[in-house]
């Protein structure tokens, strides 16, 4: 009884085939489908506004250090200013490899080759790098995620509404246009809204994994830089 009464429902003229109408007539289950894809598409804006954010502010504050950094003044007050306390990725690897510069130099008596001490610098600046870049990448597991299992999800819900739109229809034994259509639209809701959330997913996720692994290149080849230069002044001293 209760299917034809639904089925009853589906056919009747009043039926809205607009996305507020159609979320409102689907079954329970579609439902929840509809609401946790449109939850996760939400989440997954909010992931992209902030990794741009973030890049750009990297990028920006790396561009400045860099100024400063190769302006020619001392590494030694430029390590007091920003290195001590850097507030972005690139200052974080120059006051590591800094730190870790000025702690070797300050052993007493102990003999350090060249060789050892460029290898502790490099290692400091290769575990700050990795360190940064694990921060910056941060949800982007959860994109790529989204990215593959929505479209799924979207299709389960279709799937269930499919069952139990044609359950309903085989208790009014009637196949007309009019009362399948209505079922079919609500169930094929579910998986327009996992493309929705997997698209953009997809998308960001190529072009931010991209950003990111070009920043993480600047890091390195920064590195590679400072490493060359720390090595220099420690054969001066020696």
């Amino acid at each position: 009884m209760d299917q034809a009464v639904n089925a009853t429902q589906m056919a009747a003229p009043g039926s809205s085939l607009s996305l507020w109408g159609l979320f409102l007539q689907s079954d329970i289950v579609v439902k929840l489908v509809i609401l946790c894809l449109l939850l996760a598409s939400i989440w997954v804006w909010a992931i992209i506004f902030e990794k741009i954010t973030s890049l750009r502010r990297a990028n920006r504050d790396a561009n400045a250090f860099e100024d400063r950094f190769w302006s020619g003044g001392s590494l030694d007050e430029l390590y007091d200013h920003d290195g001590q306390k850097p507030d972005n990725p690139m200052a974080a690897v120059f006051g590591a490899a800094m730190g870790e510069w000025r702690r070797t130099a300050r052993i007493a008596g102990a003999d350090i080759s060249q060789t050892a001490v460029r290898e502790r610098v490099d290692r400091a600046m290769n575990v700050t790098i990795q360190r940064e870049m694990d921060r910056m990448e941060r949800w982007m597991i959860f994109l790529a995620s989204i990215g593959a299992t929505a479209p799924f999800i979207g299709l389960f819900g279709t799937v269930w509404g499919i069952m139990h739109s044609f359950s309903a229809i085989a208790a009014m034994h009637n196949t007309n246009l009019a009362v399948v259509a209505p079922g079919i639209a609500e169930a094929l809701f579910a998986t327009a809204i996992g493309l929705v959330a997997a698209i953009p997913a997809v998308l960001a996720y190529n072009a931010i994994g991209t950003d990111l692994a070009r920043f993480a290149s600047r890091l390195e080849g920064f590195a590679t830089e400072f490493s060359a230069i720390l090595s220099r002044q420690t054969e001066e001293r020696a």
